[in-house]
């Protein structure tokens, strides 16, 4: 039996995301219904500045007052697509005090404080969905705690980032330096004005948290994934890359220890072979691989930013909310029960790219050898060749070790500056996905 009187949506912010479900629900209004099982209505949209022209909507629909029309009394469901943290988080709590469900797509906000959220959520007996939180249209978080939800998840790797991956391919596929790659991806509209939170990792981090999270039944916080931005990625890094068959993504990892007790969750730029599946993502592009114990290797793939394909999460989310309001029900929640803590990046285990500028003459490799060695960091393969520059009397060496801690790696490196041998550490890149 279709439901006649329609769920009533408040709409939170209306910039690029939030124009473009406000577009999708008046368009497609009739099939929503019928997906659905009751009309949905925008009832209001808050927005900052009231007075810029917003194309399809009704004026009499925006406000500056986003609490009020939450107070209201008839609104069913508040699609947050604000950001940041405040005024973000007390428009969601004062939704839930009043019987609204969210939708939501604030990676920053879940990734700092998504167990309260989900707790406030429960205590209300709401909704709280966040599929745009992560992969803009990729349908990850659903699969994760729906579909994988009788399954065991180990591990999940992927690029989360569209700006970063964008940068790193033209530099892979053209040559073209970091910084050239990045006016680029600014022109194209890829990257903000300040790329900061791109760029340096800190949202790929965000969505590493979140993710975490639901894949390992574990409350994971920002403040908990190791991060490295890839500022530092030069043309020279690509070029080692190649010669060992890889390329390099920013890439966020999320692990389950073998033993089980713990999980480690970090972001940084790595290499992986041109044969791994992610290799092979272009552009402004996500993909996330997932390991499972039952499941195998899956692979998500799809556009993870813009307006279009983060409002297509944003809607598939509207839809399901508001099918449980219908029913009375909700939808799963926070699943934290097994507590388990996050490791500090110095336990992970992995392989290293290491490029050392150092003196040109005999003794040398033995005595870089020798102090990997006393670190207990196996070297897997060296390469030494004359500097590419002229400069006499210095060469390059490239180390490429077996797995190691990285706590390892870390006093390996520093015990090397301190050799007069070796004039300076180049780069330091992890190899992952072998």
């Amino acid at each position: 039996m279709m439901r006649t009187r329609p769920l009533k949506v408040a709409l939170l912010g209306c910039g690029v995301v939030g124009s473009e479900v406000a577009r999708i629900m008046t368009t497609h209004a009739d099939d929503l219904t019928q997906r659905i099982g009751a009309p949905v209505e925008l009832a209001g949209v808050a927005v900052r500045r009231p007075s810029k022209v917003r194309e399809g909507i009704d004026p009499a629909l925006i406000t500056t007052d986003a609490t009020a029309l939450l107070k209201r009394g008839d609104i069913d469901v508040a699609i947050e697509v604000i950001g940041g943290i405040e005024p973000a988080r007390g428009l969601i709590t004062t939704a839930f005090e009043h019987g609204i469900s969210v939708v939501s797509a604030n990676k920053a906000l879940l990734a700092q404080d998504g167990a309260a959220l989900h707790a406030a959520a429960e205590r209300h007996g709401l909704d709280l969905y966040y599929e745009a939180a992560v992969a803009g249209a990729i349908p990850l978080v659903r699969p994760l705690r729906e579909s994988l939800a009788g399954d065991k998840i180990n591990r999940v790797m992927g690029i989360v980032n569209g700006t970063t991956n964008f940068i790193l391919d033209k530099m892979d596929s053209t040559g073209a330096g970091y910084q050239e790659a990045l006016d680029e991806a600014t022109a194209l509209g890829y990257a903000e004005a300040d790329p900061t939170a791109d760029v340096e990792g800190y949202d790929a981090a965000a969505k590493a948290a979140i993710l975490a999270g639901i894949a390992f039944h574990t409350r994971v916080r920002l403040d908990d994934v190791y991060r490295e931005g890839m500022t530092e990625v030069s043309a020279a890094d690509f070029a080692s890359a190649k010669r060992m068959g890889c390329t390099i993504k920013l890439l966020a990892i999320l692990e389950r220890a073998a033993d089980g007790a713990s999980v480690t969750a970090r972001v940084h730029p790595a290499m992986i072979p041109l044969s791994h599946p992610l290799a092979s993502v272009r552009e402004a592009y996500n993909a996330v691989f997932v390991e499972a114990e039952a499941a195998g290797r899956l692979m998500f793939y799809g556009p993870g930013a813009g307006g279009s394909p983060t409002a297509s999460a944003v809607l598939g989310d509207l839809v399901a909310v508001c099918r449980n309001k219908i029913a009375e029900a909700t939808g799963p929640g926070e699943s934290a029960y097994t507590q388990l803590p996050v490791s500090p990046m110095g336990d992970v285990v992995t392989r290293y790219h290491i490029s050392l500028d150092v003196a040109d003459k005999p003794g040398v490799l033995a005595q870089v050898a020798t102090t990997f060695a006393e670190h207990g960091v196996s070297i897997d393969t060296v390469r030494q060749q004359g500097r590419p520059d002229g400069v006499g009397n210095e060469a390059s060496l490239v180390v490429v070790t077996h797995r190691a801690p990285d706590a390892a790696l870390s006093g390996t490196v520093e015990a090397l500056r301190k050799l007069d041998t070796v004039r300076g550490v180049a780069s330091i890149m992890r190899v992952e996905g072998e």
